[in-house]
């Protein structure tokens, strides 16, 4: 693993950090809640769109750059640095597009990666279920055949971004008679139907940020199933891998900060000397470069497989529990300010409650790591 950037990686990272210097995003809306933040989160993503920052990652004909895996990794890097709000069209821009550029057919990819890309059409994920959040064989949502149309019925939970959404990643059970994994398949499916409906949940942190999906007959075309029937789970690994993988940079990027912000809160209050503290804050620090090498590890694996490995799991637990511990610590050394409303620490230490369940469970991760990482044998419950 060689962290020592090319002149080409270096020329893109001063290009980025030029065009982000001369172009700051919009400052926070004052009011108008949470559809006034997604609204300047999209506008972000068009204006990257036009000048060709979107999806650097993408490849030139679905109007990316080209970038390479370490350039990639270098845009999320630079994003996070400048402290830039994310685009709008996250789970699409890393999750979908990429499962499409995998299993899409022409047709697919030609309909739906510029609105993607652009933000004209905003995705989200329907994997999980009440009785099926990381366990995705164990779905329940049905799709039957009819006619040239698959008519769903189910629920799904947790799904970020639903509100604001056109297409969603869709995994129903099309055939009961065979192993789960072997009986589902993967659509995509129009949020914009009366046959969904649309439910927030409402987070600690005051926000709506993820939604129950009530699906009763709706109607997806045969041509949006992605990847061939029955075939869903595996391109359903397809945007999990991606998703870890995506995620990790970002991530790492973000605690960084925490932990810098949080050393600077330290310091003015004259903590830094007090050897409990100092020595909580570094630990977190070499937490947070274990984190950042991890994923430059799985980048490096990337480049040598052409896909994300199972390692993107590794960084998301690491995170998630480094997180919880930092804004925990948070409270300790700003002191009762932390816990008032309104103020980034209290947001910071209610977010980071859900850091351990949302994008895979530690206790799934976990079992990802000892049986595809470490070669550990499954573990067999007896009767």
């Amino acid at each position: 693993m060689d962290l020592t950037f090319s002149p080409q990686e270096t020329a893109f990272r001063d290009e980025l950090r030029g065009w982000l210097a001369a172009n700051p995003p919009e400052p926070e809306p004052a009011d108008g809640g949470e559809d006034a933040q997604f609204t300047r989160r999209r506008d972000w993503q068009r204006r990257l769109y036009d000048a060709g920052w979107a999806a650097p990652a993408w490849p030139t004909e679905y109007g990316g750059r080209g970038a390479t895996p370490t350039e990639s990794a270098i845009y999320f890097e630079e994003i996070g640095r400048a402290r830039v709000p994310f685009a709008a069209n996250t789970l699409g821009l890393l999750l979908g597009g990429p499962t499409l550029m995998v299993w899409g057919t022409p047709e697919q990819k030609e309909r739906y990666l510029p609105p993607i890309l652009s933000a004209e059409e905003i995705w989200c994920q329907g994997f999980s279920e009440p009785d099926a959040g990381s366990d995705l064989a164990a779905l329940k949502t049905r799709a039957v055949k009819d006619g040239e149309d698959w008519v769903v019925t189910g629920q799904k939970v947790w799904t970020s971004g639903a509100q604001y959404s056109k297409w969603c990643m869709l995994v129903a059970r099309t055939d009961s008679e065979v192993a789960k994994h072997k009986g589902l398949t993967y659509f995509l499916m129009d949020m914009e139907q009366d046959a969904v409906q649309v439910r927030p949940l409402r987070q600690i942190t005051g926000e709506a940020e993820f939604n129950e999906l009530f699906i009763e007959e709706a109607r997806i075309s045969d041509a949006n199933v992605v990847g061939g029937v029955g075939n869903g789970w595996k391109v359903a690994l397809t945007t999990l891998m991606n998703e870890r993988a995506g995620l990790g940079f970002a991530l790492q990027i973000r605690l960084r900060q925490l932990l810098d912000d949080l050393i600077a809160s330290a310091a003015e209050r004259g903590l830094l000397d007090d050897p409990l503290y100092a020595d909580a804050l570094a630990e977190l620090h070499v937490r947070c470069e274990s984190i950042r090498l991890l994923a430059w590890k799985g980048l490096t694996d990337t480049e040598r497989y052409g896909q994300p490995g199972p390692e993107g799991s590794l960084v998301k637990w690491l995170w998630s529990d480094t997180n919880q511990r930092l804004t925990q610590l948070a409270v300790d050394i700003v002191g009762p300010d932390a816990l008032t409303v309104g103020e980034s620490w209290s947001y910071e230490l209610l977010r980071a409650r859900g850091n351990t369940i949302e994008g895979g469970t530690t206790e799934v991760l976990k079992n990802i790591i000892a049986e595809r990482v470490l070669g550990l044998p499954r573990l067999k419950v007896s009767a």
